[in-house]
């Protein structure tokens, strides 16, 4: 077993609170718009019709007197890369290549969310499938194979000049002469791009769908891709026409920059697949009755989007999580710990950076910041509670630092041993339990705030059940302390509520007897 396994091991367990029952609630059959999970299964190779030989071959067949004058030259490579190391990965990303870690040239028996190639060790990357112009400059010591030369017609100027050849009629041709011709889609007209809606119903808020907000559309038909990102609304158009059917997943890496995980692979972000589609679109519209999977990744997606909104465009802002910050859901296990390990939390600390080894780096990389499981929460309104506390926690990271973080992130795994795997926030009698106190206090604070402003003013106070109090925060902000300045106050020099206390009084004395006052009744 490897580190890495072992310490995910370890993480799982801290969350589940001894529960192990998969919740039924609100999961329909699989398959819903082509949506399942697990592995991808592969079946028998296709020929691929955008290979020069295919399209060659088009060409011939329908302007034989052409060909002399247009001839067909590669302008892309399909290849696959296979990275070794959280290095290697990381330049095929800033190369600006879309990877895809399933091969686009064979048939797909069964839609999931990932692959990985039997003949690749579990844990180590799986190959990367791509697809470059001709004019690419390989990354120097990566192993890589060009599998096909391609061409695509609208990556070639010739194709812009008045010629007389209609390419989307050699493109439908060599779909036929490939043995594809079923893919085809008769009527489409060339320009018209897939476009369409991804929504979500929260019925507490409105009957009407809205937006998931943010997320990225994939698509590609063979070596074909296109993408781009859902608006506020939920709406997007992919700048690419296709005129065969084609894949649509929707990837969980948001405009914003965070991302949801957790496929048992190393991916970037979730997929979850809607299969094969018109050219022309797909839109869906996503409920509590939808599959789970894919509910709980868009009711986080958006949680997160309007947790930045909440968080940028004022004249006072808080702190925004980290760029890269990265949930993994978790919909049959209970509990959440905000640890922040893809930030440096814990891997960089030299005890367990020893332990790792050579694995840090690759923890670092793909193990999340926060874990959420989800047992229990069947609604929009839970779901998006529950995301909306771990972006509370992220916010405050970026305030406090790592180092702070440290001795937070070993309060909860350590409280979670001692309770005989009962509680992470312990009793507040322990060594350290100050920084537990003021992470919970505020994320259960402005958790409150932000649900309130969502669904009402009779929300609960979140995390008041416990021996810390969010409802000191609650105080202070009816009587004029807002989020923005208790914020300012959670530096990484205050360590307990003590010494919170006195900052607040240093930085606003005009507040000193209310902040005395505070502090005093909720002891």
């Amino acid at each position: 077993m490897t580190m890495k396994k072992l310490l995910l091991i370890c993480l799982l367990a801290a969350i589940s609170c001894g529960k192990d029952t998969p919740e039924t609630e609100n999961r329909p059959d699989a398959g819903q718009h082509g949506i399942t999970h697990g592995m991808i299964v592969l079946g028998d190779r296709l020929e691929d019709p955008y290979s020069v030989d295919h399209m060659s071959e088009a060409l011939r067949s329908l302007y034989p007197t052409k060909t002399g004058l247009q001839r067909v030259v590669p302008t892309d490579y399909y290849v696959r890369f296979l990275p070794r190391t959280e290095e290697e990965y990381g330049r095929l990303l800033a190369a600006g290549l879309w990877l895809q870690d399933h091969p686009v040239d064979y048939r797909i028996v069964q839609e999931g969310d990932y692959y990985h190639d039997p003949a690749v060790p579990e844990g180590d990357y799986t190959w990367q499938y791509t697809v470059v112009p001709t004019d690419f400059a390989f990354p120097d010591g990566i192993p890589c194979e060009v599998l096909d030369e391609c061409y695509l017609p609208e990556h070639d100027p010739q194709t812009k000049a008045d010629t007389g050849i209609d390419w989307l009629s050699v493109e439908r041709e060599a779909y036929r002469l490939s043995g594809n011709g079923d893919a085809w889609c008769p009527g489409t007209k060339a320009g018209d791009c897939p476009k369409g809606r991804i929504a979500i119903v929260d019925d507490e808020v409105d009957d009407e769908p809205a937006g998931v907000k943010g997320v990225l559309v994939c698509c590609n038909s063979f070596v074909k891709f296109s993408t781009a990102y859902t608006d506020e609304e939920g709406y997007y158009e992919l700048p690419r026409a296709f005129s065969s059917h084609a894949r649509y997943r929707l990837v969980f890496q948001n405009v914003k920059g965070f991302s949801l995980g957790f496929n048992l692979v190393l991916v970037p972000g979730s997929v979850s697949t809607l299969g094969e589609q018109s050219p022309s679109g797909v839109s869906i519209v996503v409920d509590k009755h939808s599959e789970r999977k894919l509910f709980t990744r868009c009711v986080v997606n958006n949680a997160g989007y309007d947790y930045w909104d909440a968080c940028e465009g004022r004249s006072e802002s808080l702190s925004t999580p980290p760029g890269n910050f990265r949930l993994w859901l978790f919909p049959d296990l209970s509990g959440a710990l905000p640890l922040m390990l893809q930030q440096g939390v814990l891997v960089d600390n030299t005890i367990v950076s020893e332990w790792l080894g050579e694995y840090a780096t690759l923890v670092k990389r793909f193990l999340p910041d926060a874990l959420l499981g989800l047992l229990g929460a069947s609604n929009y309104r839970t779901v998006y509670a529950a995301a909306t506390k771990q972006f509370a926690h992220a916010s405050h990271y970026m305030q406090a630092g790592t180092e702070w973080w440290d001795s937070l992130a070993s309060f909860y795994l350590q409280s979670f041993v001692l309770s005989g795997a009962r509680s992470s926030v312990g009793a507040g009698t322990e060594e350290n339990a100050g920084y537990c106190e003021l992470a919970e206090m505020w994320a259960g604070y402005l958790q409150t705030l932000l649900m309130r402003e969502r669904y009402g003013t009779d929300m609960p106070v979140y995390g008041a059940s416990h021996w810390f109090f969010p409802q000191l925060f609650l105080y202070l902000d009816e009587r004029g302390l807002d989020r923005f300045k208790i914020f300012a106050g959670l530096t990484s020099d205050v360590t307990d509520k003590q010494g919170l206390q006195q900052r607040l009084q240093s930085l606003y004395p005009e507040y000193r007897s209310t902040i005395a006052q505070a502090f005093a009744r909720y002891q």
